[in-house]
Formats: C-alpha cells, sequence, structure tokens
C-alpha cells in the first residue's frame, strides 16, 4: 500500500526543526485517518485520529518517534512504521481480522458479548437491546476511549425517546456488561470508572405493577387461554398452577415431570439466569422441585406422548418449542384473554406467577419456602408482595389470631355494710 510523503515528518532532522507544541502535527495518509506528530522537548509521540464520517473522531497515542533512538519496531517508529501502525489501528487490514492489536469498538464489544450470551445459554436480545439506540458516534468508538459525560449523555437522552426509566435501567445495564466483558479481556482497556459513572442506574426506576388475581379470575383467564388453542391453554395453565416464570415453562423437558407418586406430582422447574451470577450457565441446570394437581400431570403426560425425555416438555401449536423471546408468540393470544375475562389491559401472563406466589402466602406457607418454589429472594417476596398480603381479609383473620385483651374484664366489688349482724 503506497504511504503519503510528509516531507516536515519523514526524518528526525526535519521534525527537529518544528516548533514544540501540545497539539499534534498531522497528515492525512488514508481516508478518515491521519497520522500525528507531538514536538515534545525530548522525543516527539505519534497518534492515530480516525474519523467515520459519522460523528466519531478519536485519538490514541501509538508510540515514540525514532528522535534520539534507534527504531525497534514497537515502542519506537520511524515515519513509515507510524503508517502502518496508525492504518492497523484505525481499521482492520486484509489478514488482520483476528489481529487483537488494534482497539475494539462499541459494536465490535457489543458482537462479542452476544457470542458470549449464546454460549451460556443466555438471551442475546440482551445484546441487542442497547445496540438499536446507540448512535453510530458511539458504536464506532474504541471502548478504551469512551468517557462518562457522552455515556451520561446517551443515558440521559434515551427518556427523549419515550424510554421509561425502568426501561432505561435495562438498556444501560446491557451496554454495562457488554463493556465489563470486553475489559476483562482486554488489559488496555482502563477506563472502566468512565461507564460505571456514566451508565449508573437511574434512582427509583422500579414501580411493582404486580396485578394479583384471585382464584376465580385465574380459573376464567386460564378457561380464556384453551378457549383459543390447547397449546397455550396448557403453557398458561402450568404457569398458573406452578407460578414459575414463562421463560422456565418454556424450558420444561418431558423428564421433567416427575410422577414417581401419582397422587403427589412435581415438576423440575429450571431455574432462571437471573442475578447477574457469573456462572449463570450452570444455574440454569438447576433443578427446583414444585408440586402441581394431579389434573394438570394428567394433561401433561398426554401432550409428552411419544417424546424423548430430553424434548420440550411444551410445544406451540406449531409443533415448535416456545423458545427464546416467546413473547412474540403468545402476546397477542394473552392480550386476547385478557379483554375476554375483562381484566385490566395492564394484566400480562406474569400476573399468573404474582397471583400463585400471593395464593402460596395466604395459603400460610412458610416465606422461605414461597421464595424457593418461586426462585427468588425472601426479601423479594417481602418487597413486592407484602402489601398484598396485609390488604387481604384472609391476613387480617390470621393477625387476630395473635390479639390477647390486655385489660381484665371488671369485677363487680363487694362492699360491707357497717352495723349489727341479724
Amino acid at each position: 500500500m503506497p504511504k503519503p510523503r510528509a516531507a516536515r515528518l519523514e526524518t528526525a532532522t526535519a521534525r527537529r526543526r518544528l516548533g514544540p507544541r501540545k497539539k499534534p502535527y498531522w497528515t492525512t495518509i488514508s481516508p478518515g485517518i491521519a497520522l500525528g506528530y507531538r514536538r515534545n522537548a525530548g522525543a516527539g509521540t505519534w497518534s492515530v485520529r480516525s474519523t467515520d464520517g459519522h460523528g466519531c473522531d478519536w485519538i490514541k497515542r501509538i508510540a515514540l518517534a525514532d528522535d534520539l533512538e534507534r527504531a525497534d519496531g514497537t515502542h519506537v517508529l520511524t515515519y513509515w512504521q507510524a503508517i502502518d501502525a496508525a492504518r492497523k489501528l484505525a481499521r482492520r487490514q486484509e489478514g488482520t481480522a483476528h489481529d487483537e492489536s488494534r482497539p475494539l469498538t462499541v459494536a465490535e464489544t457489543l458482537d462479542r458479548y452476544e457470542a458470549d450470551l449464546r454460549g451460556r445459554g443466555g438471551d442475546i436480545y440482551n445484546a441487542k437491546r442497547s445496540r438499536i439506540h446507540l448512535p453510530g458516534s458511539i458504536l464506532s468508538k474504541p471502548v478504551a476511549l469512551l468517557g462518562a459525560t457522552e455515556l451520561r449523555r446517551w443515558r440521559d437522552g434515551l427518556a427523549a425517546k419515550g424510554l421509561t426509566p425502568a426501561t432505561i435501567n435495562r438498556t444501560r445495564t446491557c451496554l454495562r456488561a457488554a463493556l465489563e466483558l470486553a475489559a476483562e479481556h482486554d488489559k488496555r482497556i482502563g477506563n472502566r470508572r468512565e461507564w460505571r459513572v456514566g451508565l449508573r442506574s437511574l434512582p427509583d426506576a422500579t414501580v411493582a405493577r404486580n396485578v394479583v388475581l384471585d382464584d376465580d379470575a385465574v380459573r376464567r383467564f386460564v378457561g380464556a387461554a384453551y378457549d383459543r388453542g390447547r397449546a397455550l391453554g396448557l403453557f398458561v395453565e402450568t404457569i398458573g398452577e406452578s407460578g414459575a416464570r414463562p421463560s422456565e415453562v418454556a424450558r420444561l423437558q418431558v423428564a421433567d415431570l416427575d410422577l414417581a407418586n401419582p397422587s403427589a406430582p412435581r415438576l423440575q422447574i429450571p431455574r432462571s439466569g437471573k442475578g447477574g451470577s457469573r456462572d449463570r450457565a450452570r444455574k440454569m441446570q438447576e433443578r427446583r422441585r414444585v408440586p402441581i394437581t394431579p389434573a394438570l400431570a394428567t394433561r401433561l403426560r398426554q401432550a409428552a406422548v411419544g417424546r424423548e425425555p430430553d424434548a420440550p416438555l411444551l410445544l406451540r401449536e406449531s409443533g415448535e418449542p416456545w423458545g427464546y423471546r416467546r413473547s412474540d408468540h403468545y402476546r397477542d393470544d394473552i392480550r386476547a384473554v385478557v379483554a375476554a375475562v375483562g381484566l385490566p389491559a395492564a394484566t400480562t401472563l406474569y400476573a399468573l406467577r404474582h397471583s400463585a406466589i400471593v395464593r402460596r402466602l395466604l395459603a400460610n406457607t412458610p416465606v422461605r419456602v414461597v421464595a424457593d418454589l418461586s426462585d427468588t429472594s425472601v426479601r423479594e417476596i417481602e418487597r413486592h408482595y407484602a402489601r398484598y398480603i396485609l390488604d387481604h381479609d384472609h391476613a387480617d383473620e390470621v393477625a387476630r389470631r395473635g390479639l390477647v385483651d390486655l385489660v381484665e374484664p371488671a369485677v363487680d366489688k363487694i362492699v360491707a355494710l357497717v352495723g349489727r349482724r341479724s
């Protein structure tokens, strides 16, 4: 590849004629790429500036110039060597697709994060969630050059796009996870503080919108789901009875139906990957034993006839698994079910999970047991469901069992009359 001439930068003698200054002397070496030389009192330094035409303009120091010592090709470079290094850093050259010396951009970081999620069995949409909201000026920028101010400006700008605070927090969390992954694999990325400050979560963004239904409403919900199809009805009934998340029910296998005791059947429900565990894949392989009714167990057994133990237990009407982004397959149906039952429009499939948790609590099931059955924590149970228990008539009845009258009943006092006995 040809190398452009720049007489004032090509030799140490020519560079010594330049006046010392903090601002580099720039020369264009390729479209969108410039090589800079900073004249110092001692040895000067080479830098690269890259512009992609979409508002991204970044600068990175390359090496020392061969002003005072012979070039070694790594730490000290000649003008011609600096051109090669600058081009290599600014964009991948043919044959250097796997060269780790090039600064990783945010877009490439999200690509690697998506591959990591896929390898760990995670939801790859977590990588796409932030990408669709990031401008080209950030996507094309090296991770090592990100600043707290621009990241905070991007986070705050999401509200103008109509995103709720809770959605903004989820979006920035996905970006932070990708950046943290990049920093773990590249020791040259030393600006973790920038995104930890610039991508801080918005306070008070989580507002519990749990919809809790009584048993009659749950029965009507499940019945309306069966009216739209047996596969949907069985999927909805399993969620309503077990209290599991839709994502967990979708991952059930035939072998997870435990019929060892026909009068007390259970489901071995896989745990979710929530909680930010680094060993997420292992956690998602764990199972928790959740009791179900014999009637539901019979319907599940009939639906699984002829399938292998490791095959999905629940399938869609088409015979395909519910899989990731399962809400795309049932969202419209659930909206129709909600309308048919006459429930508030904000009601979602998660209302069945919330209702199952409250039902267990009202049945005096220990909170620790409810938390384990629901794959959550005692703290989360108390945080999100305590008010439903306290507002319920049953809670009032239970609370009255601990009442005691602390004032003894009044006793008629006998007053002796003064006088002779008869």
